[in-house]
């Protein structure tokens, strides 16, 4: 996907969220809690700052799976998972950050929803 393909299909995917959760347009960082929640499997409720920390943590790691940096390794006794860097990731600049995290999060956003 292009740059562009990417801006559409973000701002399409906010749209979506937005209408589903009847909130404002997500940023990134919402974006980010939200696939926190889904990947720790426990359903929505209260979390604290640190939780939600971590929450978007486990979402980075997800999502950069996807490209190879990080691997699972399980789950601790409260049942959130642990992820090990694998490999390191490029210093990349902070719009291609931002465009490699927007391409990830719709990818996995497609692929639970379709």
């Amino acid at each position: 996907m292009n740059a562009s393909e990417i801006n559409l299909k973000w701002k399409e995917l906010q749209r979506k969220v937005a209408l589903n959760f009847d909130t404002e347009t997500p940023d990134i960082k919402v974006m980010l809690f939200l696939i926190g929640v889904q990947e720790l499997g426990q359903g929505p409720k209260k979390f604290g700052k640190r939780e939600k920390e971590e929450l978007m943590h486990i979402a980075t790691c997800r999502l950069f799976s996807e490209m190879g940096f990080y691997e699972l390794q399980g789950l601790d006794q409260d049942g959130w998972p642990h992820w090990t860097l694998i490999k390191p990731i490029p210093n990349y600049t902070l719009l291609e950050q931002e465009m490699i995290l927007k391409s990830l999060i719709v990818d996995y956003f497609e692929d639970i929803l379709a």
